[in-house]
């Protein structure tokens, strides 16, 4: 691997990871805690992440309960999930708080593989931009007499096979979700 691309592996990394876990909110039918990861609920004056206001568990494979450490906040947690809008049923027990996930419909499925599909390609546009930026810093260094253009051209033919791995990787972790999406 060549010193241009070893420079932005840790951008390609985050890249994925942010992908992995933008899908990873995205809900299959079955609860999950990860569902709640983007919800912050106003705490003390403070927007906090739920996993750190409450105890998340899943109690069964259709249901989600969300346990504040502080029960004078269960309020503001309540009125956190209901605005991230995450399509679930909410219910106050009044020392936690109990969310069904409903059973998903051949449409809920799609709608849901669209999205998951656009966030793939916002993945594959984050990965692409990095290869533009190396790809530029290879033909400057040709400019610069810093490499000779045999060197250039199999700098990019790397480059492009680096680029093919992450797509690859990106592909076979959306089909995973998808496959995941779509079970019944």
């Amino acid at each position: 691997m060549n010193i241009y691309i070893q420079k932005k592996q840790a951008e390609w990394q985050k890249a994925i990871d942010f992908f992995k876990k933008d899908i990873s909110s995205l809900r299959t039918g079955r609860a999950n805690p990860s569902l709640l990861d983007g919800v912050s609920a106003e705490a003390y004056g403070v927007k906090s992440p739920l996993n750190s206001l409450a105890n998340i568990n899943v109690s069964d494979g259709a249901s989600i309960t969300v346990s504040p450490w502080d029960k004078n906040i269960i309020k503001e947690i309540e009125t956190a999930i209901v605005k991230a809008n995450l399509g679930v049923n909410i219910v106050n027990e009044g020392d936690k708080i109990r969310i069904t996930i409903p059973k998903m419909t051949e449409e809920n499925r799609k709608e849901l593989v669209k999205k998951l599909c656009e966030r793939q390609e916002k993945a594959r546009v984050a990965v692409r931009q990095i290869r533009e930026e190396i790809k530029a810093d290879i033909e400057r260094a040709e400019e610069n007499k810093e490499i000779n253009e045999d060197d250039k051209f199999r700098f990019i033919k790397e480059l492009d096979e680096e680029v093919g791995k992450m797509n690859d990787e990106l592909k076979k972790t959306r089909d995973k979700k998808e496959e995941d999406i779509m079970t019944v």
